[in-house]
């Protein structure tokens, strides 16, 4: 049985979150969803050096999406 773990994918968005597409995958895995959120924060602020207007990350279990925020860089 294979052990489930999550990763966090920080992804480049277009205004309004248009066209994401995943720039990078967080290098850390995480046992839960809940401490794959309560990371979120540091890594967006780790990954700002990405080219567009919003960045956002999801949580992904086995390459399924789970949870997303983002962060608008035009909003300081």
């Amino acid at each position: 049985m294979e052990t489930a773990f999550f990763v966090m994918a920080i992804m480049g968005c277009g205004d309004a979150s248009a066209g994401c597409a995943t720039a990078r995958i967080e290098p850390a895995h995480y046992a839960t969803v809940q401490q794959c959120q309560a990371a979120m924060p540091a890594a967006l602020a780790r990954n700002t050096d990405i080219d567009s207007p919003v960045v956002s990350a999801a949580c992904q279990r086995n390459g399924e999406q789970m949870v997303e925020r983002r962060t608008d860089k035009s909003r300081g």
